[in-house]
Parts: C-alpha cells; sequence; structure tokens
C-alpha cells in the first residue's frame, strides 16, 4: 500500500513515468538518480515501489543494495550526496557501483591525514585561475568578456580549460576559449553585505545571509537550484567567494561542478545556476558512466571534434524559445506573479 505522503509527493508520479518508458522502450540498461532524502523516512517508500515495478516486469534487475554516492570521493571539489539506481535488462551484466576515486577534503578545509586514496581537489585549486569578475564593467550588464588574463591554472582547473588533456574525458573536442571569461554576470551587493562577506571565516556560514564563505583548502557545499518559474523563480543560495567578498558568479560555479570551460550557460544568473544545481557533477556522471560501460564491456573513443553553437540561444527568453523552436505546449511553467 501507497502511503499518503508518498501519494502526494510529485516525484512519485515521475518515478513511476520514468520507468514506463524504460520498460516501453527496452533498453539494455537504464540510469535513475535523485536526492538522497529519497532514501530515508517516508521517501524511502517511492524508491521501492520503482524497483518492484522493475523486478514484476520481469525484463530487468536492478542493482541492490541502493547507494548513495558522494560528488567529492570521484575528485569533485563539491559535497554533494544522490541516490543512483542502476539498472539492467535479463540478457545483459548487472553493473557494480563505482568504487570512490578519491579521499575527499571537507567544507571547513580540513584534509584528511594518511589518506588511502588522492586527495581530492580543493576550492581554490577549481577557482584560483579565474580572473575576478568585479573587474571588469562589461559583465555588469553580460556574462561574457572576450580579453582576460587567468592565471596558472592547478591540474584540475586545466583539465576544464582545455589546457591539458583529460584521459577520463571522451566527450567531442569543442574549440577551447583560451582568453574570453563566459558565464560571468556580475552580482551587484550592498557595502553592508560586502562588509559582512569580508568578515566571515572561510569555511563558515555568514550570520545574516546565511551563505557559506567557502574555505580554499575545502570543498564546497551543495550547489542547488533554487525554485522554478510556477514557484517564484527564487534563485537558490550561492556561497561566498573565498577570496573576493561577494557571492560566485555562474562560471565559478560550473568550476566547482566540473563542467568545461567551454561550455556556456544561460546569460541569466538564475538560469544558469538552475541548470548547474539541477545537473549531476561531471566526475560523479563519469565515474557512474564508466561502471555501466565496464559492465557492458564497451570501451569509449573520442568523438570527433565539433563546433560551438549560436550563443544567440542563451539570450532568449522561456516565450522567445518556444516560439524559435516551434512548440505548441507550455513545457516551461510560467512565473507565478502573486499580487500581495
Amino acid at each position: 500500500m501507497i502511503g499518503r505522503r508518498a501519494i502526494d509527493d510529485p516525484r512519485n508520479t515521475l518515478l513511476k513515468e520514468f520507468i514506463r518508458v524504460v520498460l516501453e522502450l527496452e533498453p539494455r540498461y537504464f540510469l535513475m538518480e535523485n536526492v538522497a532524502g529519497l532514501m530515508v523516512g517516508g521517501h524511502r517508500q517511492l524508491i521501492d515501489e520503482v524497483v518492484e515495478m522493475v523486478e514484476a516486469s520481469g525484463k530487468y534487475r536492478v542493482k541492490t543494495p541502493i547507494k548513495v554516492l558522494q560528488a567529492a570521493d570521484y575528485g569533485s571539489p563539491q559535497s554533494r550526496r544522490r541516490v543512483f539506481l542502476v539498472g539492467a535488462r535479463n540478457d545483459v551484466v548487472l553493473p557494480e557501483y563505482p568504487e570512490a576515486t578519491h579521499t575527499p577534503r571537507t567544507i571547513k578545509g580540513e584534509v584528511p591525514k594518511n589518506p588511502t586514496l588522492p586527495v581530492g581537489p580543493s576550492v581554490s585549486e577549481a577557482l584560483g585561475d579565474l580572473p575576478d569578475a568585479d573587474l571588469f564593467d562589461e559583465l555588469l550588464h553580460d556574462d561574457n568578456v572576450e580579453s582576460v588574463e587567468y592565471g596558472k591554472a592547478s591540474e584540475y582547473a586545466a583539465r576544464l580549460r582545455g589546457s591539458k588533456a583529460d584521459p577520463t574525458d571522451f566527450s567531442r573536442p569543442r574549440p577551447r576559449l583560451a582568453s574570453g571569461l563566459t558565464s560571468s554576470t556580475r552580482t551587484v551587493h550592498t557595502k553592508k553585505s560586502i562588509d559582512r562577506f569580508k568578515e566571515a571565516e572561510p569555511g563558515t556560514t555568514e550570520t545574516v545571509s546565511r551563505f557559506l564563505r567557502l574555505h580554499p583548502d575545502g570543498v564546497c557545499n551543495t550547489l542547488r537550484a533554487g525554485t522554478a518559474s510556477d514557484r517564484g523563480a527564487f534563485t537558490a543560495p550561492r556561497p561566498i567567494h573565498p577570496v573576493h567578498p561577494r557571492v560566485i558568479t555562474v562560471r565559478e560555479a560550473a568550476r566547482l561542478h566540473g563542467y568545461p570551460d567551454w561550455y556556456r550557460f544561460h546569460v541569466t544568473k538564475w538560469n544558469g545556476f538552475r541548470e548547474i544545481g539541477n545537473s549531476v557533477p561531471a566526475r560523479l556522471g563519469r565515474a557512474v558512466g564508466a561502471a555501466i560501460l565496464a559492465a557492458d564491456k564497451v570501451t569509449p573513443i573520442k568523438g570527433k571534434p565539433v563546433k560551438l553553437g549560436s550563443a544567440d540561444l542563451l539570450y532568449m527568453t522561456a516565450g522567445q524559445a518556444h516560439t524559435y523552436f516551434g512548440l505548441t505546449e507550455r513545457v516551461i511553467p510560467q512565473r507565478d506573479r502573486k499580487v500581495g
């Protein structure tokens, strides 16, 4: 029997719809990912029902016990726990969950003693080479500037910049943006906020905003998406930069998530942070994907280079995008503007 709480949870419908599509299309493997909270309390019922639906079909098995994976265990400079459910058709090998590849740092900047695995990258390794967005007036009204000077990049940052080869990256190569800075629209703070941010100790929460001041030697806290358009379009709390008295930019969030520098987001900060917060950190996603390829005995190869698309698409509003792509139904909820 399904509990009332599970019935009312909109994820109940989404998860079951996902499984319906899987059973209809019959792929060799499927992967489902969601918030770690689904594994506790009344929400666990949703996961158990999904497993029952899969196994009742007689076509698939699910890898159990289902695991919650921590992004920092796989070389991400961000603490982010997500539940992964992996399934395989009965005629193929069931994948194993990937083993951790790194020993994570803490949010407060503590580095484990005598680690058995390489210590994961820090916030400063992810952000240290990026120029300060506040130095460029262009970023007050746009998200990019053409010519900037980067600092010395760590190995982690160099791979994202494209200046160092990444043997674990099998995506199609894109043009490297050697001197441009994108997805970096500035946030204008009041003097009071700036003064408070300056006083906040790295690795602690600023008392008024409740934003975390990132520790240069630690990892970032979980980057969240904020609320959807029909729920007020509120931006999620953004961490305070470890060096500068301001919140981080979309590009800096992308670095902490593992996105390469060629990847661009919508020019608005709200959309950019939602895109990042709703996605799986790149290194964690890559580890899970590699585990599925290993089970299927597939050796990945590097794809052919491709050009970047038109940046004009990044400036479109939701309404303009609907018109441009010829959509007949509203797929992006409109913002609910409440009149007080």
